[in-house]
C-alpha cells in the first residue's frame, strides 16, 4: 500500500514475544490502511521500553503498568493494548520448593525493576525483594545453574511464554503474582499496555489508538495467520502453546481495559504507593 511523502512517522517499541507480535501484526506487515501514518517496529525486551520511555522518544510503545506510574507527565494510556493476567501472571520459579516467606532470603532473578511483575512480586512479599536484573529470556537458564555472572540465584521471576516452558528446565512453582493478586483484590493484574505520547495532540493520538486497536481487532478475526507471525518469536513454544499464551494476553481485555480493567490498574498503582515503590500517587489516565 503506497504512503503519502507527507506521512506522519509513528515509532513503535514492543517486546519480542508472540502476544505483542500478534497484536501488531496487522501494523507491522501491511495489512490495514494506516492513511497519513507510516509505522516502524523497534522489538526490545520491556525493561529497555520502561527504561527508553523515560526520554520520549517513540510516538507508541508498551511499557509495563509500573513504569506508566514514572511516565505519566509524556504518555498517555492506550485504553486498547492491555496485558492482563486474569487470575495468572508472572511467576516465581527455584530448583527447589519453598514457602512464599522464604523467598524474602533469597536471591531473584527478575526482568528488570520497573517492570509489572516485580512491582507485584513486591506487594507479595511485602518488601523489596533482594535480586539481580537479568534479561527475560535468560532467567531460566540463571536459576537452573544457579548463578548469573558469579552472582549466586536461588529464583527467578519469569516473564512471557517462560510461564509455559518452566518445568522444562525442572523447576518448582513457588508462587503465580497473577494468582495471588486476584485473591487479594478479585481483580484481574494489569502488566502492560500501549502508551501514546501526549505531544502528539489529540488528532493524531486519537488516530493513532483506532489503528492500534484496528491491529488487534484483525489478528483477533485472522487469528491462524496473526499465529504464523506471533510464532517467529516464540522461544521453546510449539504452535498450540503459541495459541495458548497467545490467548492468555490478547484477548476481550486487550480490546479495552473496561471499567473492570481500569479499576485494577488505579489499585495496583495505589498500592504501589502505599508500599513506597512508587513515589507519588497517580491516577490513570487514558485515551478518550
Amino acid at each position: 500500500m503506497s504512503i503519502s511523502t507527507e506521512s506522519k512517522l509513528i515509532r513503535v517499541g514492543h517486546s519480542p514475544d508472540p502476544d505483542d507480535a500478534f497484536m501488531f501484526h496487522a501494523l507491522a506487515s501491511d495489512k490495514i490502511d494506516t492513511g497519513p501514518y507510516r509505522f516502524t517496529h523497534e522489538l526490545v525486551d520491556i525493561e529497555t521500553l520502561n527504561r527508553r520511555a523515560f526520554s520520549g522518544e517513540l510516538e507508541l510503545t508498551a511499557v509495563s503498568i509500573h513504569a506508566y506510574a514514572h511516565l505519566t507527565d509524556k504518555y498517555l494510556l492506550c485504553p486498547c493494548g492491555a496485558s492482563m493476567g486474569d487470575g495468572y501472571g508472572p511467576m516465581v520459579v527455584a530448583r527447589e520448593k519453598c514457602a512464599i516467606d522464604d523467598l524474602r532470603d533469597k536471591t531473584i532473578a527478575v526482568p528488570g525493576t520497573l517492570t509489572t511483575a516485580f512491582l507485584a512480586l513486591r506487594l507479595c512479599l511485602g518488601v523489596e525483594p533482594r535480586h539481580v536484573v537479568v534479561p527475560f529470556d535468560e532467567i531460566l537458564d540463571a536459576v537452573e545453574r544457579g548463578d548469573w555472572n558469579g552472582e549466586r540465584v536461588d529464583a527467578g521471576l519469569i516473564i512471557h511464554e517462560g510461564q509455559l516452558t518452566y518445568a522444562n528446565h525442572q523447576l518448582s512453582l513457588i508462587v503465580d503474582t497473577g494468582e495471588w493478586w486476584m485473591g487479594e483484590t478479585g481483580l484481574p493484574l494489569p502488566l502492560g499496555g500501549n502508551a501514546i505520547r501526549r505531544d502528539l495532540g489529540p488528532q493524531v493520538i486519537g488516530d493513532v489508538n483506532r489503528l492500534l486497536k484496528q491491529s488487534i481487532e484483525y489478528g483477533l478475526a485472522n487469528r491462524q495467520e496473526a499465529l504464523e507471525y506471533a510464532m517467529q518469536y516464540g522461544r521453546d513454544l510449539d504452535r498450540p502453546l503459541t495459541d495458548k499464551f497467545v490467548g492468555m494476553y490478547v484477548n476481550d481485555w486487550t480490546l479495552d481495559f473496561g471499567e473492570r480493567g481500569r479499576k485494577a490498574v488505579a489499585e495496583l498503582l495505589a498500592r504501589g504507593h502505599a508500599a513506597g515503590a512508587i513515589e507519588r500517587k497517580v491516577v490513570p489516565e487514558f485515551v478518550e
